[in-house]
């Protein structure tokens, strides 16, 4: 689990900056680069609802905007009892920047699933179609 570790911390730690005022859902997201590096997001609501951005499209476009552009790892971390996998919308952004990305789903204590990308979203629309 070593390297989980940091990771799934990462996301723990930042799912406390939260923007979560409507829901009280607090995500938080830690995205591993492939030199290694640990981008973090959190989710930022608003009144409108669907202006929201998840933790998992933060964390994606923060290292983007960072000048990252390739990864491994995503760590998701919410306090449910259950696994909590990104939404459809975030499914498509790692897919589009992170390809068959591992998924590390996490509650505030432990390590609930562990996933790949492909099983997430077994038949992504991506640069393929676009022939």
């Amino acid at each position: 689990m070593g390297g989980s570790d940091a990771l799934v911390a990462a996301a723990r730690a930042v799912r406390e900056r939260a923007a979560a005022d409507y829901s009280g859902f607090k995500v938080g997201a830690a995205l591993e680069t492939a030199d290694g590096a640990i981008i973090t997001g959190c989710n930022v609501e608003n009144a409108t609802y669907g202006l929201t951005v998840c933790a998992e499209r933060v964390a994606v476009f923060k290292a983007i905007s960072e000048g990252h552009r390739r990864f491994t790892r995503i760590a998701v971390v919410a306090d449910t009892d259950a696994p909590t996998p990104p939404c459809g919308a975030c499914r498509q952004i790692l897919w589009e920047f992170g390809g068959d990305l591992e998924v590390i789903l996490a509650s505030l204590t432990e390590i609930k699933a562990t996933l790949r990308m492909k099983d997430l979203l077994p038949l992504p629309f991506d640069r393929r179609l676009l022939k």
